[in-house]
């Protein structure tokens, strides 16, 4: 096992804060693996890159010797997490959760090692406590102290309504630690509530109180919000090699540290000596191409990563898809139809032309050939290219 500094650098690795760092500094000494824990609520079927953030965190941590727990909150599902909701979540059914949960299991092992990681579901725990054991656990928080967290103090102030049932999200989440006795948890910036509820609760079951590592949320292919498949800035684990590979290549400049730092799992000197080499003159397209390989092999191993950078190199051979793209940034009050937005990005002559070229399969959204039907959402980022010789990098912000 590694020595605790070297072990503290690579868990702070991208990580927001560490509470409390000299508590974790602590068990690191002991010198035994820790059992670490990250939930996952079922509620859609497929990740995207901005999930897997926590989870090579877990894989860090299954590196470094410890005990990775991978917890799928059927359980919590059903409940719907009110984390930074303006409203109440809709819950999902059992059905749907289990449904989903399936789908987790089979991703998430393309990044874990499955010999190394348990598999938790909360309803284990949740389904066998009677209502005297769930009173007492609602005992264990105050009204007063849930309406500080900032979801629900800006609804309570704004006369939306909270229900009772999303009160006993956190707890639930909590009580999820006392139940596996985790050392750490990890989650993102906007789960620290939850995660300190689960301190809170173990202290109050008579156990010692996890350390938290929280993550930054991913920034979508826009570099500016959460990356969202609703926005469509998203990178999903499960698409094609070759449109994972064209959506990679094609981030910002400035973006692609965050993702190596995030998502690659190249050491830092390593992403820190790409630095100094686009500093000295490298072509920052080079170093995204690596980053694109390595994602892309994770998820659909190594010859389909070589052959999504052969064809990405064919295109541009053929002129489809320069090394330089043009970058257009349009406004909308709203989602764009597909040939309005060529039109207006000036990729075609008029609409009439855009619709020929969707007819005949003329147009592609990330290396993914599209109809008339396709919406263009507001907050998205994608390729597109009209036709051989028409293309752009178009950003769709909101009016």
């Amino acid at each position: 096992m590694k020595s605790v500094e070297e072990q503290l650098a690579l868990i702070k690795r991208g990580a927001e804060e560490v509470l409390v760092e000299s508590e974790l500094v602590e068990k690191l000494k002991r010198g035994v693996p820790l059992r670490i824990k990250a939930g996952f609520d079922p509620t859609a079927p497929d990740l995207h890159l901005g999930h897997t953030v926590l989870i090579n965190k877990l894989r860090q941590f299954q590196e470094l010797g410890h005990q990775v727990i991978f917890l799928i909150g059927d359980f919590t599902g059903m409940i719907g997490d009110p984390s930074g909701k303006s409203a109440t979540r809709p819950p999902l059914t059992r059905e749907q959760v289990l449904e989903n949960a399936e789908t987790y299991k089979t991703q998430v092992f393309k990044i874990l090692d499955p010999a190394k990681t348990e598999v938790a579901f909360n309803s284990t725990w949740m389904d066998a406590m009677g209502p005297a054991d769930f009173i007492r656990l609602t005992s264990q928080y105050t009204v007063a102290r849930m309406l500080e967290r900032d979801d629900f103090s800006k609804r309570y102030s704004t006369n939306q309504p909270i229900a009772i049932h999303e009160f006993l999200y956190p707890l639930v989440q909590g009580y999820d630690s006392v139940a596996l006795r985790a050392d750490v948890e990890l989650g993102g910036t906007d789960q620290k509530f939850n995660l300190l509820m689960g301190r809170e609760l173990q202290r109050a079951y008579g156990q010692a109180s996890q350390c938290v590592v929280t993550m930054p949320l991913l920034e979508g292919l826009d570099g500016v919000k959460k990356m969202s498949k609703s926005l469509g800035n998203y990178v999903g684990i499960q698409e094609a090699p070759g449109v994972m590979y064209s959506k990679l290549v094609s981030i910002p400049d400035v973006l692609m540290w965050r993702y190596f730092e995030l998502l690659s799992f190249r050491t830092m000197d390593e992403i820190t000596q790409f630095k100094r080499d686009i500093e000295q003159g490298a072509n920052p397209r080079d170093i995204k191409i690596k980053l694109a390989e390595e994602i892309v092999a994770r998820f659909h191993g190594e010859e389909a990563a070589a052959s999504a950078h052969r064809s990405a190199g064919n295109r541009m051979k053929e002129g489809e898809l320069p090394e330089d793209l043009p970058e257009v940034e349009l406004v909308s009050a709203e989602d764009m139809p597909i040939a309005a937005l060529l039109n207006k990005a000036g990729l075609v002559k008029n609409a009439a032309m855009a619709r020929d070229l969707l007819n005949a399969g003329g147009v592609r959204i990330d290396g993914e050939v599209v109809d008339r039907g396709f919406l263009f959402k507001v907050g998205a980022t994608h390729v597109c290219q009209a036709g051989k010789k028409a293309f752009a990098r178009i950003s769709l912000k909101a009016q």
